[in-house]
Order: C-alpha cells, then structure tokens, then sequence
C-alpha cells in the first residue's frame, strides 16, 4: 500500500515501531511492555470504552453539522483520534487534572462535560464552558501548546500541597515544535513534577505533515529532557489505556514526568475553516481509515462474542439523545445581553473595565431603543 503513497503520505504510515495491543483487524497482540497494565481489563471495560469512542464521533460529527448549518463559529474534528482521548481519560484517576486542546472532545465526554458545554462557546454564547474545579478538566486551550506549561504548574502545586494527583497535558505533534512545550518539558523534568505529556501525533499541524518538523519519533525527544517515553499506536485503545497507567504510576510515585506519543490520524480537517483535500493524498487517508480505532474494537468484542444488534442500537441511542441536548442548547439559545461581555474578566472589581463598560454602554444607547442594551 505504502508504494502508491506520495513520500510524506508514505512517512505518515510508518508505525512499525509502535506498542500496540490490538492490531487494525481487532487482533489482540502481546506487548511485554504493556500486557501488565491492562490485566484487568475484560469485555465489559471494553464495552464501555467503546460506547465512549463511538460517543466521542458522534458528537463530534454533530459538531461539525451545527457548524455548518451556522449554529457554530467553528469547530475541530476528531475523528480518528477516539482512542488516545478516551483510553487514557479512562486510565487516570477522577482528580488527576486534564489540560486538553481545542479537539479533545471524548477527555471531556469520559469526565461527565454536558452537551450544552460542548457547544455554547462555539456559538458565541460563553467565556468559557464548565467548572474545571468539578470536572478535573481544564476548558480548552487555542493557543497551541500553552496547557503543557499550565499543567506543569499544577503539577507543581500538587508537589507543595502533597496530594497523589498527577496533571496532564495533551497537544499534537505541531505543538512539540513550540517553545511553551519544550519549557513545559524543562521545568517538569527539572522539579521531578508530577505530569504526563500525550502528543496526539495526528501526522498534521493544519498543512504541514510531521515528517517536516520531525525527522525522528517525537517520542524520542523526551529522553533528551530526562523525561521516559513510550510510542504506542493511537488508534489501539488498549494501548493508550496501558500507556497512560504506565505513565500516571510513574509520575504518582515521585519518579517525575512521563511522555507518551500516540500514533493516530486525522481522518477531517484542521478545523471546519481547512480544506485538507489541498494538500493530503486521498489514498493516506484510505489507509488510515482501514486503521479505524472503533472497528478494531469492534472487531475484538464480536470475537468476544460480546458485541451484538442490541449493544449497538443502545450506544446509538445514546449518541442520539446526547447529541439532540447539544442541537437543542444552540438552537434554542438566546443571545446574552451586550454587557455580559464585561462580565466575569477580573475576579475582582476593575477600574479600566467600568470605563470600557460605560463607553460601550454609551455607544450602543446611540443606536436608540432597538439596538441598545436591554
């Protein structure tokens, strides 16, 4: 197949090397490495990590419908990339902290995140989405990279205050070129903080194939910060669920940080703004669809005998009534009034935003009663 491949399609296919524990036809393999961290996982923990995944694309896939329909400013697909969110949401503790990107959708689903908080954002209706003091969860970051140095410092802080927690922080292989993640990398290596690093590697930042910025497997980075690291394939969920355990145990018994690349793909666009079809060779994406992390599993459970109609049609099911509550949030949303803009940017009472509040107060009274505040 690689043959036919353009020479970065071809770079992208190259996953010889990777930790797996199920392979693209739902086969389970051995890996010495990770068969310990997952020997209690059985049909029924498979069972929901699929329900979980086939949640995550579904609610993903409405997501780019209300963004195209107008509902939605924007918004970043994650197809394909359900197994590294969900496998390793499922192996860390509920108060271990998570610090994701703007695409990691099913982190947010597996932590409880309502539908409503998945979309009033987008649409312009909110600051920010959920309570991440709650939720364990940070609300997403856009500017590539910046959550790898917050996540430190509340690994950091968890060192100070003695708890067992650890932080993670998720970002893709474009950010590994970034100067925030490679400080992030010195500073938790440096403290011994208790943090864990997921590179999604999708094998693209936006147009830009990983083979440009990265000749070598990003994995291999880490250990030049003092930082271990694991490569695994990212459409394996098994393996991200043992990665992450690996990974979390180091970084709970004081060992310091961990850095796990997981090996995936980015099935649509950057973001609904991208048309990837301008730079990406059709039969790349062919290949990595052939390597669907949700039929693998599947595949898996059928030989189980643990997947039937009836397991299906209740996963769809709920998709359908999850993604129902988010159309209805957006849909049936009512704007805020102009002055909630103001609202909730200091913790406490601020000079400089009362004089912008009046100035702009002021200059919507000028558009009379129809166009000025409520």
């Amino acid at each position: 197949m690689t043959d036919t491949l353009t020479p970065a399609a071809a770079r992208s296919t190259d996953t010889d090397d990777v930790a797996r524990l199920l392979d693209h036809t739902g086969s389970r393999v051995a890996d010495e490495r990770l068969d310990p961290w997952i020997a209690d996982v059985d049909a029924a923990m498979l069972r929901e990590l699929y329900r979980d995944m086939a949640m995550t694309r579904r609610l993903d896939a409405e997501g780019v419908a209300l963004q195209r329909q107008g509902h939605l400013g924007l918004w970043a697909p994650a197809h394909g990339q359900e197994a590294v969110q969900v496998g390793t949401t499922w192996a860390c503790h509920d108060d271990d902290f998570l610090f994701p990107t703007y695409r990691e959708v099913g982190i947010e689903l597996v932590r409880g995140i309502e539908p409503a908080d998945f979309v009033m954002v987008w649409h312009g209706a909110k600051h920010s989405s959920w309570d991440p003091s709650v939720a364990h969860v940070a609300n997403p970051q856009i500017i590539i990279g910046a959550q790898s140095l917050h996540a430190v410092g509340y690994a950091m802080g968890i060192q100070r205050d003695g708890g067992d927690q650890v932080a993670v922080a998720y970002f893709g292989d474009g950010a590994t070129s970034q100067g925030d993640v490679n400080e992030a990398m010195v500073f938790a290596a440096s403290f011994e903080s208790p943090v864990v690093f997921v590179c999604s590697n999708n094998q693209w930042a936006i147009s830009e194939p990983v083979g440009l910025q990265a000749q070598y497997p990003i994995a291999g980075r880490a250990p030049g910060f003092g930082i271990p690291s694991m490569r695994i394939d990212g459409n394996d969920v098994l393996a991200c669920v043992a990665a992450m355990r690996w990974a979390a145990d180091h970084a709970r018994s004081g060992l310091g940080p961990a850095f796990i690349e997981a090996v995936t793909y980015r099935i649509g666009p950057h973001t609904t703004s991208d048309d990837p079809t301008r730079y990406r060779d059709p039969a790349e994406v062919d290949y990595w669809r052939a390597r669907d992390p949700l039929a693998r599993v599947e595949a898996y459970l059928r030989r189980m005998g643990a997947f039937d109609d009836a397991f299906r049609d209740s996963v769809q099911a709920d998709a359908d009534r999850f993604t129902a509550a988010m159309r209805a949030a957006v849909v049936e949303a009512t704007p805020p009034p102009p002055q909630r803009l103001f609202e909730n940017v200091y913790a406490e009472p601020h000079t400089g935003i009362e004089e912008q509040r009046a100035a702009f107060m002021a200059y919507l009274d000028g558009f009379g009663a129809e166009g000025g505040a409520a």
